[in-house]
This record gives structure tokens, C-alpha cells and sequence, in this order.
């Protein structure tokens, strides 16, 4: 079953003698009869020693789109070795499919370096991949068993209700008066019921007057069971399609309540348009948003995840707004599932293990998302996984997968956690080491002991923390927000569960607190760096000083500094400015002995008596009081952009 259930067509259409064999083939292929295409693209692609580029895209996407990878790569690579750059990241996207459908991974991998030039999105793609290399080393975390029920036709999307699975099938053959769908050769989509925990139980219909004729699947209930948003094809009657002007009948999403077993009051969401589709719909946990799949006009790419905002009572307040391109790609992202302020989505867009793979990201703010990363074997596979639903409290649950080895073409699977994994619950409070207040929406990023990523969280508007740390690690925390310090806590787990260790206080210093102004010059504030008379050399009183600025340097790593030193104006001028100078340079010095980066201090300069704060001129009677507060070393900041981006961008 084509994952997000497009079209369906109408009609069928009758093909003309007067037309070409490229003509029946395209309407063929418009009318996702892909296995009659295949048939007339293949005797033009075999009369011609290169056949055209059409020809050649078309061949291989109906190859796709009936899962015939294998048989699809060829031609992918055909167009790519043609195309170069103009092959378009949506092709790369089908063809590094096939290659991982084949086990080649590599040869994948090689492939995205070599097309993308945009080094941020290729930054995203090596940094999920660097993430899913680092699960590959560690034990798998679940079991995944294939369920009795599961037919030899399509099985996905369950959904869980009242100790019951709902699930979309397309088994029943007498629907639709025994009509297939032109896609996959199968029947249309239907909702069955069955018994959770019973293997042996047959499912039966959900509902008794739920069915329609064509496609009813993918549904989402409220918090109390009595109101479901299902997917459905656009119909003027029950068994009647509503079809747009190309003679298709999008899908769509309708809400109903349940009364006595039977389906009441459906009415349509005000944002479906018979000119795309809209499905899978999820509800957030309190019920206040509704995220969906669609692919209607202004995405980012095949299919894309949409959220919109209800009252109450359930109807929609706003306009479908689109999660952005931390979750949407130019390949299909669909299949959205939240709990725990995190949503679980399919996409083949991100960096997988081939096909549809499921990716959780945290959910920031409707517009603010994690990178979304791989869940790993065995939930994923080199093939299309989705539907991935899980329990609140075990962390079971259950996908969807058309993986090798099933009983169909799609089938539905449990996943059980394989053994406890987590050690220690550690928790606490992120604070302002300078007010003692908390600091709400501070970051913390949790790697393990080769720093591959894990997970990323916020404090709550307490400043307050909780994560669980994994059996056997070395758990590297990295607290930090934009304007603060950076602060890192390292704890080792064992193999046996601990006590909780609670309200561990951690102190992230303002920015603010470590400079001092003067007009519009930001300057790091140090008390006055003291040399042995003549010398300068750095003194150990010298180095209590200079790390305040270290300290600086090392937590807010996007700020720059010149060095300005100056003296009283005992001495001759040629001789202060000398020594200053002198001065200046070994500080820098030693600041770049420490770590600091040379192309973090711009200059080191010595101004000698020219910029005396006093009246402390030479000739002038002063104490030595007054003298002193010529005495100064400024460690000026002369650029700080990028450090908001790179706290931004450690989401």
C-alpha cells in the first residue's frame, strides 16, 4: 500500500489506437496503473540506445512506486549519470532508497556527499548519520514480534482503544463491489477492531456504519474515546467519489463522535481541499492540537506534517501551519505521533537505514524542533516502517513495516523493550549563578563517553530538569543558554539501577555579569593585571586576573577581544609605550598558551601614558592611588555574533 494514500482515480480511463506508446504509458502512469506502464516503458527504453529523460524518470518512479527498488536503481542512476546537479534532491532521495534497499550503504552515503553543496543540510545529514552509527554499537533496546492477525494484504496504522487495536487493512475483498485499488492491485482501506492481547482473535469492523466504499483509515481519538478524526476519500455519497478537476479524489479528514457502536455527527475539518490531501491524523495528549500529513500546496517536499490548534470542543482555530524544515524535507514525511512533548513521525528524507524510517524529534514550540533523530534497529529497517505508536508507561508499542520476512504486504508489529536500560534518574535545577534565580528554557545536552549525540532537553519554567541515564555509560551533561555560561557534568552508570539522585543545583553565569560598559565599548572586567616592576613577564597575581578572562573566552567561544595596555606617566613616553606594548603581547601570549585561539584576539597593543583616565599627567604631583588607575589592562570584546546561533543551533 502507497503509504499516504493519494488518489484515488475516479474512473478508468479507455486508451485510443491513435495514441503513442509514450502517451498510453503516461496515462497509465497518471492513473498509478504502474505495472501497465512499466510495460510500454520498457519496450521504448529497449528499441532506443538512450532512451529520453521522460521515459527514464518515469520507469523508474513506477519501479518505486510499487516498491520494486532493485529494479528502480538502475534507472536512477541512468538519469543522475546524465543529470548531475539537475537530477533534483527529490530523485537523490528515491535513488539513496534503492541503494539501501540493496544493502549498499556506502555506496549511498558517498552519494549524498558527492550532491549536497548545501554544507548545513549536509551537516544535518552526517550528524544523523553520526547518531545512528553510534546505535549500531549498542545493544538493540526492543523485540519485534509480526501479530497473528496481519493478511497477506495491507496491515498499518493501529491505534490503541479501550484494551482493543484499531488498525487500516485492505482485506476485505467484496468492498467496493470487489474494485482494487489501481495503486497496488488491492482492495480499498477499511478500519477492523481487534483484541490487544488475543493472537487468536479474528478482527472484525470497527463500527457498524463507518464504512464507505472506498478508503476509511488512519484515526485518532480524544482523551475520553468519544471523539475520532478518520481519514477518508472525498465522496459525494457513500459510494460515490468527489473527485477535482484531474478526475482524483483526495483524502480527507473528517470528525465524528461514537454513540452506541455507530459513528454520529461527521463533519469535515475546514482546512480539506479537494485539490490535496490531507491524513494521518494525531492528537497532541491534551488535545489542543491536531498534526496531520498532507501535501498541499507551499511544502517542503513530496508530503509534509502540518499542526493546527482546537478549542474545546474540537473545531479548528487556526490555519495549518507547516513544522518547518527541522522536520520536513523534500522526500515525504508523514505518520505524526506525539506523547511526552516529543513527536514520533516516517520519513524518508532524513538519514535512515533505508526507506520510510521513524524519527522522534522534541517539540520546543510549534514552530521549534529538535533535529529529529533515527529510533534504530529493529524499529527501522531497509525498507518502509511507520505508523509507530507507543505506550506512556512501558514505552511498548507497535509499527507498522512492509520489512522482508512478513506475512504481507504491509504488516503490523509489536516492539517490547528487550530489558531495562536506564540506571539513574537525575534531576534538578539549572540557576543564574549571579541572582540565584532558575532559568527556564535552558538546554541540556546529554552525549555519551565518545560524544555521540543522545538527547537534548529544556529546564521548565522552574528551571527544573529530569532525564534517565543509561546502564554502563559515561553521561556527559552539557548545560548552556544563549547569554550564559556553559557548565558540564559527567557521571558514570554501572549495570545496576540506582537511587534517584535529585536536586543536583547547577550555576550558568551571565554574560553580563562578566563584562563592565563604558559608553558603547563592552569590556571583559578584570581587576588590574599587576607586573613586577620593568618586567613583563606574567605574575602569578597576573594569572588570578587573567582567568576571569579565560573563563570568559572558554564559555562564550564566538566572542573576540583586542588587548590594550597602559601605564602611569612615571617614565618617559617612549619607554611606557614601550613596555605597555610588551606588556600586551606577553598577555596575549599566555591567553593563547591557555587555548585561546590566535584569531580570537585581534591585536595586543601597548598605549604606553597616551590615554590616562586622570589628571595624572607627567609633571603632575599625584598619589600613587591616582597612578593606579592608569595602570590598566582592557581586554575589549570586539565581536560576539554567532554565539546566540550556536546555542540556537545546539538545539
Amino acid at each position: 500500500m502507497k503509504k499516504l494514500l493519494l488518489y484515488t482515480l475516479m474512473g478508468f480511463c479507455l486508451i485510443g489506437s491513435a495514441q503513442t506508446k509514450e502517451s498510453k504509458a503516461d496515462e497509465f502512469f497518471n492513473d498509478f496503473k504502474f505495472d501497465k506502464a512499466i510495460v510500454l516503458y520498457k519496450q521504448l527504453a529497449e528499441k532506443k540506445n538512450r532512451p529520453s529523460l521522460h521515459v527514464m524518470q518515469n520507469l523508474a518512479a513506477s519501479y518505486f512506486n510499487i516498491n520494486e527498488y532493485t529494479l528502480a536503481k538502475p534507472w536512477y542512476e541512468k538519469l543522475y549519470r546524465i543529470q548531475g546537479r539537475e537530477f533534483g534532491e527529490g530523485n537523490i532521495i528515491k535513488l539513496v532508497q534503492c541503494l539501501k534497499a540493496d544493502n549498499e550503504n556506502n555506496r549511498a552515503d558517498n552519494l549524498l556527499k558527492d550532491f549536497y553543496t548545501d554544507k548545513d543540510r549536509l551537516h544535518i545529514i552526517m550528524t544523523q548519520k553520526k547518531y545512528l552509527d553510534s546505535l549500531e554499537l549498542e545493544a538493540e533496546k526492543y523485540e519485534v514480534d509480526n501479530l497473528a492477525f496481519n493478511s497477506k494484504k495491507s496491515d498499518f496504522a493501529p491505534v490503541q482503544f479501550n484494551d482493543k487495536l484499531i488498525f487500516a487493512s485492505a482485506r476485505d475483498t467484496i468492498k467496493s463491489n470487489g474494485e482494487l485499488y489501481p495503486w497496488n492491485k488491492q482492495p480499498y482501506l477499511d478500519l477492523y477492531i481487534t483484541n490487544e492481547n488475543d493472537g487468536s482473535y479474528i478482527p472484525e469492523k470497527f463500527l457498524n456504519n463507518l464504512e464507505s466504499a472506498y478508503h476509511d483509515a488512519t484515526l485518532t481519538f480524544s482523551w475520553d474515546g468519544e471523539t475520532v478524526y478518520f481519514t477518508r476519500n472525498y465522496l459525494k455519497t457513500k459510494n460515490k467519489l468527489n473527485t477535482n478537476e484531474d478526475g482524483l479524489s483526495n483524502m480527507e479528514i473528517l470528525r465524528g463522535t461514537i454513540v452506541n457502536n455507530e459513528m454520529m455527527n461527521v463533519t469535515s475539518l475546514s482546512f480539506n481541499s479537494k485539490n490535496y490531501s490531507c491524513g494521518h491524523p494525531a492528537l497532541s495528549p491534551d488535545g489542543r492540537f491536531l498534526y496531520f500529513t498532507s501535501n498541499m500546496p507551499g511544502g517542503y517536499g513530496e508530503s509534509d506534517i502540518y499542526v493546527v490548534e482546537l478549542n474545546t470542543n474540537g473545531d479548528v482555530l487556526s490555519d495549518p501551519m507547516n513544522l518547518g524544515p527541522a522536520i520536513n524535507t523534500r522526500g515525504r514525511e508523514m505518520f505524526p505521533f506525539i506523547q511526552d512533548e516529543r513527536i514520533y513521525f516516517s520519513s524518508d528524507g532524513h538519514y535512515g537505514l533505508g526507506g520510510l524510517d521513524v524519527f522522534g524529534s522534541v517539540i520546543f514550540s510549534k514552530t521549534d524542533y529538535s533535529m529529529p533523530m533515527n529510533m534504530g534497529k529493529p524499529i527501522n529497517s531497509n525498507m518502509d516502517d511507520f505508523s509507530f505508536i507507543r505506550e506512556k508507561e512501558k514505552g511498548n508499542g507497535y509499527l507498522a513495516s512492509n520489512r522482508r520476512g512478513g506475512k504481507g504486504d504491509d504488516d503490523i508489529y509489536r516492539f517490547s523493550k528487550v530489558k531495562p536500560v536506564e540506571c539513574l534518574e537525575y534531576s534538578g535545577y539549572v540557576l543564574n549563578k549571579s541572582t540565584n534565580e532558575p532559568i527556564a528554557q535552558a538546554s541540556l545536552e546529554l552525549s555519551n563517553s565518545t560524544d555521540e549525540q543522545i538527547h537534548i532537553l529544556r529546564t521548565d519554567e522552574n528551571g527544573y530538569y529530569n532525564l534517565i541515564l543509561p546502564c554502563n555509560r559515561t553521561n556527559n551533561m552539557l548545560f548552556f543558554k544563549a547569554g550564559f555560561s556553559r557548565e558540564s557534568v559527567k557521571i558514570v552508570t554501572g549495570e545496576n539501577v540506582e537511587q534517584p539522585s535529585t536536586n543536583n543545583l547547577i550555576y550558568l553565569t551571565p554574560f553580563e555579569s562578566l563584562i563592565v560598559k563604558e559608553g558603547n565599548v563592552e569590556k571583559i572586567k578584570v581587576d588590574p593585571i599587576y607586573f613586577d616592576y620593568d618586567k613583563s613577564d606574567i605574575t602569578p597575581r597576573a594569572e588570578i586576573e587573567l582567568e576571569k578572562v579565560l573563563f570568559a573566552m572558554r564559555n562564550f567561544p564566538d566572542i573576540k577581544i583586542k588587548i590594550e595596555s597602559h601605564t602611569d606617566s612615571r617614565g618617559t613616553d617612549s619607554y611606557n609605550l614601550q613596555l605597555s606594548d610588551a606588556r600586551a603581547k606577553s598577555t596575549s601570549r599566555y591567553l593563547k598558551t591557555q587555548g585561546v585561539a590566535s584569531y580570537r584576539i585581534e591585536s595586543a597593543n601597548g598605549y604606553g601614558e597616551t590615554q590616562l583616565k586622570n589628571k595624572c599627567a607627567n609633571g603632575v604631583q599625584c598619589n600613587e592611588q591616582e597612578h593606579l588607575l592608569n595602570r590598566r589592562s582592557n581586554f575589549i570584546i570586539v565581536s560576539k555574533h554567532g554565539e546566540n546561533n550556536r546555542i540556537n543551533n545546539a538545539k
